[in-house]
């Protein structure tokens, strides 16, 4: 049986740990909600928004109970949560852009992405404060840690701004908003639905990322010790996924109204979401490698990190077993 929790942002990790502690002790082996004696169940750390649609319409169709899963979504604030959470063994995998995750390299050196199942230069936009009309009038920028950040950056140089020149002010994704509508921050660079939650009242949707030449892609990560141990089950999991992608692309409605079920996303927002996002689930390739040691490379130049990450240790090349793999 399928289940879905949701994870609040302060002691994330901590929570999902208590929570997996009480209902089943040390092992990761569920013998409750409904699940299959013998069953592993798998928790699978997802963020709150669209992104994520195609695991919330994999689970309101049943698609993991019919391929023989027990699979439980546990919903983070954001992605970087989830995958923190894999360092404790409460989750077992985890989604989040490759930004982020790579950010988190240096703290756990099992991590491992499997696939990615989504991309997009259009679902993560420039939000401007009203009353500005360029991205130069910004003086102050929020932001969030990771794939946020690094867009933001990259919006600054294509602008050919100094970094140093404006201050960058790292913000939750529900607060960006507010501070904007208080005047704290100027400009803000975000997933849906924030940008459009700021449209509404009143700012102003710039552009896109792919309109200064930046994109991003979904990983899906575990630790590699699990991965080797449940390959299977993993291999298995993300045929489901890559199910789910197609269905999403096919029938948004269906994909946005189990979204809307599973995060209070409205259906509206969801279905502009599915327009901008390429959802399909494919390998990793040797061919992405440099565009993603150039992220490595980000942590470096911005002291994030003393030395080089080694990302090509931390993906599984050619993983995933699906059709045209």
């Amino acid at each position: 049986m399928n289940r879905l929790r949701k994870v609040s942002t302060v002691g994330a990790v901590a929570a999902v740990t208590v929570g997996i502690v009480t209902g089943c002790g040390d092992s990761t082996t569920d013998s409750g909600g409904g699940a299959a004696a013998g069953v592993e169940t798998v928790r699978i750390g997802v963020g709150v928004d669209s992104a994520y649609t195609p695991f919330f319409l994999a689970e309101s169709e049943g698609m993991f109970d019919e391929a023989g899963l027990d699979v439980e979504l546990v919903q983070f604030a954001v992605g970087g949560e989830a995958v923190d959470a894999l360092s404790t063994d409460a989750v077992q995998l985890a989604g989040t852009s490759e930004v982020t995750a790579i950010g988190r390299l240096n703290q756990n050196e099992d991590l491992r992405a499997i696939l990615v199942y989504q991309e997009s230069g259009d679902y993560l936009k420039v939000v401007l404060r009203e009353g500005l009309s360029d991205v130069s009038e910004a003086q102050r920028i929020g932001f969030v840690p990771g794939l946020s950040e690094l867009s933001a950056l990259k919006l600054l140089e294509s602008e050919s701004i100094d970094p140093s020149a404006v201050e960058m002010i790292s913000v939750g994704p529900p607060e960006a908003v507010p501070l904007m509508e208080r005047g704290d921050i100027d400009a803000f660079v975000m997933w849906e639905p924030w940008p459009a939650n700021a449209a509404e009242q009143g700012h102003q949707i710039a552009m896109s990322t792919g309109d200064y030449g930046w994109s991003y892609v979904h990983w899906l990560l575990g630790n590699e010790s699990w991965i080797q141990e449940n390959e299977e089950t993993a291999q298995t999991l993300a045929g489901v996924l890559a199910e789910a992608a197609e269905m999403t692309e096919q029938d948004p409605q269906t994909a946005a109204e189990a979204t809307e079920a599973a995060t209070s996303v409205p259906v509206p927002d969801t279905l502009t979401a599915i327009d901008e996002i390429d959802f399909a689930v494919r390998s990793i390739t040797e061919e992405n490698l440099p565009d993603l040691q150039s992220v490595a490379d980000y942590y470096v130049e911005t002291g994030k990190a003393d030395t080089a990450l080694d990302v090509e240790s931390a993906v599984l090349l050619d993983w995933y077993e699906g059709q045209g793999e």
